[in-house]
């Protein structure tokens, strides 16, 4: 009682905002509201083999599946959601949303064989600086919708080249060239990994990462990202 009598306190001088619309959120509400939600531009990948994803990768390495939850458009929802994930010190959004990643996978059978959940890993540097690594808080929320364990501590970012924001296609490709690294080949030996990070736009430190992955005895390599640009 007392809680809530705080709580309630403490929203009349600091609200609880949604982040893609900015409007209040109710008590049920969780950091993006239902109307935003609901409006989420889902890519549906989940329900379709051969999506455009698949296809944006196909030739590049040997995959099982890959599939991103929505479209990353500027502007847009999941520009927000990221932005305040990446850059406003928000983990916990981070987490919530791997869990609604998370619901959406567990309803299919796209990935049912998954032996490990793999996070892009940030170089300690960067992991410092920002205080978390927001492909691991995905990861972590998706691990508990879908009972597949986290492997955080094998593939290691061994380089830490700058942002590549601005970067063509070609500059990205090559910033990744020798940045990444696996510790023991043998923890993926015959394992079925799936790749996670938060938005896919040229492919390139995803492609750096699936390739020393399936570099593997036997390893097979699948990818989930919460963004997909277009």
């Amino acid at each position: 009682m007392v809680k809530t009598i705080l709580n309630h306190f403490f929203e009349l001088f600091f609200p609880r905002l949604c982040v893609c619309c900015g409007e209040r959120l109710v008590n049920s509400e969780k950091f993006i509201c239902l109307n935003c939600l609901y409006k989420l531009p889902k890519t549906n990948h989940l329900a379709n083999p051969d999506n455009k994803l698949e296809v944006f990768f196909a030739g590049r390495f040997p995959f099982v599946r890959i599939a991103s939850f929505a479209y990353f458009v500027k502007g847009g929802s999941i520009q927000k959601i990221i932005h305040e994930i990446k850059y406003k010190n928000n983990s916990r959004l981070a987490i919530y949303i791997g869990e609604i990643c998370g619901k959406e996978i567990a309803k299919s059978n796209y990935f049912d064989d998954v032996d490990f959940i793999v996070p892009i890993p940030l170089h300690r540097n960067r992991l410092k600086s920002r205080g978390y690594n927001q492909a691991m808080m995905l990861a972590n929320g998706i691990s508990s919708k879908i009972n597949i364990p986290v492997n955080a501590e094998n593939l290691i970012r061994i380089i830490d080249n700058p942002s590549q924001t601005k970067n063509s296609r070609f500059e990205r490709w090559k910033n990744t060239e020798g940045i990444f690294g696996i510790k023991d080949k043998n923890q993926f030996k015959d394992k079925h990994i799936l790749l996670i990070d938060d938005v896919v736009t040229t492919g390139s430190t995803l492609e750096a990462c699936a390739k020393l992955i399936v570099s593997c005895p036997e390893a097979r390599i699948s990818i989930f990202t919460v963004g997909f640009a277009v």
